[in-house]
C-alpha cells in the first residue's frame, strides 16, 4: 500500500524528509502542511491526495500528562476538538502499532485552536478531557477524512513529544502566521523576551526532532529492525 505523510512545514516537515532518506527503497511521499486547525482544514479542501490509499499525519505534539515526557513515540487513537471526538482507523493504527511495538504509546490526542505554553493550563486540559497530548492540527485531519465525500483512504496520527507537563514553553503565538507558517524574526523576538522558556522549547524540540526522524526510518524500513542507540534517538 502507498503512503502519503503529511508534516507541519519546516523542522518538522525536514525531519521526516530526513528519516525517509535513510530508506531507498520507500515509496512514501511526504507533503508539507501549515500550522493550525484553520490553516490545515483550508489545506485540505484543495487537497489531492494522488494514488495513495494510506494517509498518516506526522509531526511533534506537547504532552498534558505526566505520564507522557519528551522524545516519547505517541500513537493515536482518537483526537478530542471543543467537545467533538474524531476516531482514528483502526486497521491502519494497529499496523503501525504492531510495527513500533513496545517504542509507541497509543494516546488519546486533543486539538487546541491556539498554542498551549502554561504547563498549570496542559495539566488543567488533561484533568477536563483525559486527553494525553496536544497538537494544532490533529483533528482537522481526521475530521476531513473522515467526511462521506472524502477519498476512502486509511488514516492515522503519529507524533512525538517536544515539550512536557512540567514546564512553560514561550508564548509565541504572536510568530505563527494566519496562513499557519511561523514567521522568524517575530519567532527570534519571542525567544530573545523569554529566554529560558525559549532553552526549554529548543531542547525539547531538537530532541523530538531527532526521535522524528529516527521513527520515520524505522516505520518505512522493510523487514529490518535498524540499530537503536543511543546516537538514532528512540
Amino acid at each position: 500500500m502507498s503512503t502519503l505523510i503529511l508534516v507541519p512545514q519546516g523542522a518538522e516537515y525536514q525531519a521526516v524528509c530526513r528519516g525517509l532518506s535513510r530508506v531507498p527503497s520507500s515509496q512514501a511521499k511526504v507533503l508539507a502542511i501549515p500550522m493550525g486547525i484553520e490553516p490545515v482544514r483550508k489545506y485540505l479542501q484543495q487537497f489531492t491526495h494522488g494514488q495513495a490509499n494510506r494517509m498518516l499525519m506526522m509531526g511533534l505534539c506537547g504532552s498534558l500528562s505526566q505520564k507522557y515526557q519528551i522524545g516519547d513515540i505517541v500513537l493515536y487513537q482518537n483526537c478530542l476538538y471543543q467537545g467533538n471526538l474524531q476516531e482514528g482507523n483502526n486497521s491502519f493504527t494497529a499496523d503501525i502499532h504492531n510495527q513500533l511495538g513496545d517504542r509507541v504509546s497509543l494516546v488519546k490526542g486533543l486539538t487546541s485552536d491556539r498554542l498551549l505554553y502554561k504547563a498549570t493550563e496542559k495539566r488543567q486540559l488533561y484533568e477536563q478531557s483525559g486527553a494525553d497530548v496536544v497538537d494544532m492540527e490533529g483533528y482537522a485531519f481526521l475530521e476531513f477524512f473522515q467526511q462521506p465525500v472524502s477519498p476512502q483512504v486509511q488514516i492515522a496520527i503519529l507524533r512525538v513529544v517536544s515539550d512536557d507537563a512540567h514546564h512553560d514553553i514561550p508564548n509565541i503565538t504572536s510568530a505563527i502566521g494566519a496562513d499557519g507558517s511561523l514567521q522568524p524574526l517575530p519567532l527570534a523576538w519571542e525567544f530573545i523576551r523569554q529566554p529560558l522558556a525559549a532553552t526549554r522549547l529548543i531542547t525539547g524540540s531538537l530532541k523530538g526532532l531527532k526521535t522524528l526522524t529516527a521513527v520515520t526510518q524505522l516505520l518505512f524500513t522493510p523487514n529490518k529492525i535498524p540499530d537503536f542507540s543511543k546516537k538514532s534517538g528512540i
